[in-house]
């Protein structure tokens, strides 16, 4: 029965595989060619191949006697796999076995083939069951018309914003016109610089991208390898003809070598030993406004066998593809800058080193590929007045960076705020008032941006009093490890996100508790407890029961990223990572003092007399010591006549600092005053300020205390 007929009564792709099978040459017959349009053979060069495979995806029979397909061995018995680049095979296998299962073609698919020398050849692989009574498939494989392989290579490039991958999208496209493709990128391109002139001796060119990847001769450069200086002024010279970017093509490796006038500039460019001819197109954009002439990115090359002469039409395809592909390299290069300029912001809010009261660590993963490695996560931590560590998370909402700028502005006004010694509930007051005129009309949702629902949890540690004070805008609930292996959530309810002063307008809560020295902290953003496919409330249980078997010997550090391993999805994240581990050591009870005096004219000389001893314990010398009482008195004499109620003084040595602090019931924020030379009071502040390093007041729950240090 002829199989053609039997195909007939078929679906299409029953009668395409049939019209192919006659395109197989059977033994004793000549190979069949498929007929022009006026019904007699094409004359013109074939680009249609057919391939036979058994169920076993063996080839049972083959036609690549098409110019195209030279070197392309395919013989009776060996496996179709053999024709395939390795890292290919799987997928394609999968398609092949799909299709005998199914019975349902696989349509005009770009695959590559490989040839014998190494190179590849791009093809438009079709794959259908053989029509009945056969059994297995038919492949057909259209070597790739250069316009089409140019259309469909113009809208895959530029899918990434990164430039080396950008790069690596356009070398492959390019080797569908030769045997070997390169990209040469500009340095300034890699860091993001802006390219605003092409003098020669100044452009400097890195390999981006090469293939195919194999192993290639010493010296040869591969993919960030720096082009040799004369090999950069050669081939910008070589297209920037005339201060016209232009195409170069040489046809053969003598006029190569000529051209390079080095053999360690041949052995860094000409791929191999072998005859070669080389089409250099430089990689063109339009210069900003006030720039003469267009601007080179960077210079892209071809090479391929002198008898495959590069003809007009080719040199035209490889023009057009590069000029699409310029525009998304310089994306990429505009990206790369941004990306560098937010991720240089978010590693100056990542937390510095620990102090001898405290240990901290954190892990911060962007989500990927969207944010480009740029999220709305920070977390910091750094010391306030009074021996005391602030330690802050936040969530800002989105990505990129509208998200980055909000997220600097928010952490940035936080850590002010702290260390000007507002409390955690009126910072978060600030930081609510500012997300609200950050989404104002003008400031916000004009720029297409707004900060509305991000959230910030601040905890407070005072090492001395053994004690944390956090309050939170509407973000999940800090878990704390005590010594003892014990782990809870601080489940305090939490004010609503900022900027949602429509929805309420309360004041934000301030919860306090005791922390036992060796105490775990843990804060955290939702990305790394969020699953779909379980409650908010079990990503935090699994994390709580990850950092209970944190131990106090453990490297702090090496947790956290055990931690967020044990948690955070494999792949691409759902959302931003963050992790900040604290470890609460706290302060020696021998570093440290309070006292609680009443508020009476003898309270200053009580303060010295008790902090006297003290002092001379620690081994201040006698000019620190002196300084110190004096200031102490100073203090505890302002807010015995300006505050009310009992005065708490506080000494706390620190390495070989002294930190003195009084604090009062008052609510007044003391200022030197400019008193007159007769005045007989008025100049305690002034003697505070020139003993001692710095001062300044924190307010409390009770009212304010004023600290001061001294070296000592």
């Amino acid at each position: 029965m002829d199989p053609t007929s039997s195909a007939s009564s078929g679906s299409p792709f029953d009668m395409v595989s049939g019209a192919l099978a006659g395109y197989v040459p059977r033994a004793g017959l000549p190979t069949a060619r498929p007929p022009g349009p006026d019904g007699e053979s094409e004359d013109r060069e074939q680009i249609l191949g057919v391939v036979n495979l058994d169920p076993q995806l063996r080839i049972t029979g083959c036609n690549l006697d098409a110019a195209p397909f030279a070197g392309v061995a395919a013989e009776p018995g060996d496996a179709f796999a053999g024709l395939l680049p390795p890292g290919d095979v799987p997928t394609v296998t999968q398609r092949l076995r799909r299709v005998l299962d199914t019975r349902e073609a696989h349509v005009a698919r770009v695959q590559r083939l490989r040839r014998d020398d190494g190179t590849e050849l791009v093809v438009s692989m079709s794959i259908l069951p053989a029509a009945p009574p056969q059994q297995g498939l038919t492949v057909s494989l259209i070597a790739m018309a250069k316009r089409l392989h140019l259309y469909a290579s113009a809208a895959a490039i530029g899918t990434s914003l990164d430039v080396g991958e950008t790069a690596q999208s356009l070398a492959q496209s390019l080797l569908a016109w030769g045997d070997v493709a390169a990209v040469d990128l500009d340095y300034a391109v890699w860091t993001g610089e802006a390219v605003t002139e092409q003098a020669q001796e100044r452009i400097r060119l890195r390999r981006a991208a090469l293939v195919p990847d194999r192993a290639w001769p010493e010296g040869y450069l591969t993919p960030g390898d720096n082009l040799p200086r004369e090999a950069s002024r050669l081939l910008a010279g070589a297209v920037m003809r005339d201060d016209v970017p232009r195409a170069l093509v040489i046809q053969d490796r003598a006029a190569v070598e000529r051209a390079l006038g080095d053999p360690r500039l041949v052995r860094a460019l000409v791929p191999g030993d072998r005859p070669a001819s080389v089409a250099c197109i430089p990689l063109v954009v339009e210069g900003p406004e006030g720039t003469p002439g267009p601007i080179v990115l960077g210079v892209t090359e071809v090479w391929r066998r002198p008898d495959w002469v590069f003809r007009d039409g080719e040199l035209l395809d490889l023009q057009e593809l590069v000029a699409k592909t310029a525009r998304h390299v310089d994306l990429a290069r505009q990206h790369q800058r941004e990306h560098a300029q937010v991720l240089a912001l978010q590693r100056r809010l990542l937390p510095r080193t620990g102090s001898d009261t405290i240990e901290v660590a954190s892990v911060y993963q962007p989500t990927t590929p969207d944010s480009a490695g740029v999220g709305g996560d920070w977390v910091n931590s750094f010391p306030l007045p009074g021996d005391r560590t602030a330690l802050v998370v936040g969530d800002v909402v989105g990505h990129g960076l509208g998200a980055a700028a909000a997220m600097g502005q928010l952490s940035m006004e936080a850590r002010a705020l702290l260390s000007a010694g507002l409390g955690p509930g009126e910072v978060l007051e600030r930081l609510d008032e500012t997300v609200t005129l950050l989404d104002d009309t003008d400031a916000g949702l004009a720029a297409g941006y707004s900060a509305l629902g991000s959230t910030c949890c601040i905890a407070v540690y005072d090492p001395v009093d053994h004690r944390v004070a956090i309050s939170n805008a509407g973000h999940l609930p800090p878990v704390l490890v005590r010594p003892d292996g014990s782990a809870k959530t601080v489940a305090e309810q939490p004010h609503p996100a900022l900027g949602a002063e429509f929805v309420v307008r309360e004041q934000f809560d301030v919860q306090e508790f005791a922390v036992p020295p060796g105490s775990l902290l843990v804060l955290y953003t939702d990305g790394l407890v969020e699953d779909p496919a379980a409650s908010i409330d079990d990503g935090i249980g699994r994390l709580t029961d990850l950092v209970r078997d944190v131990h106090p010997w453990d490297d702090l550090q090496q947790a956290a990223r055990r931690v967020v391993a044990g948690l955070a999805p494999q792949g691409q994240l759902r959302d931003d990572v963050t992790l900040l581990l604290a470890r609460l050591t706290g302060r020696r009870g021998r570093d440290a003092a309070t006292w609680h005096l009443p508020a009476r004219a003898d309270s200053a000389a009580r303060a010295r007399a008790l902090a006297g001893p003290l002092l001379r314990q620690w081994h201040l010398t006698d000019q620190a010591r002196d300084s110190a009482l004096l200031v102490l008195g100073e203090l505890a004499a302002n807010a015995v006549r300006f505050g009310t109620g009992p005065v708490t003084v506080r000494l706390v040595r620190s390495g070989g600092r002294l930190t003195c602090e009084v604090g009062d019931t008052g609510n007044g924020r003391p200022r030197p005053r400019h008193g007159g030379p007769l005045d007989d009071s008025g100049r305690g502040l002034h003697v505070v300020h020139k003993l001692t390093t710095r001062w300044g007041v924190r307010w409390t729950d009770t009212g304010k205390a004023v600290w001061a240090e001294l070296e000592t």
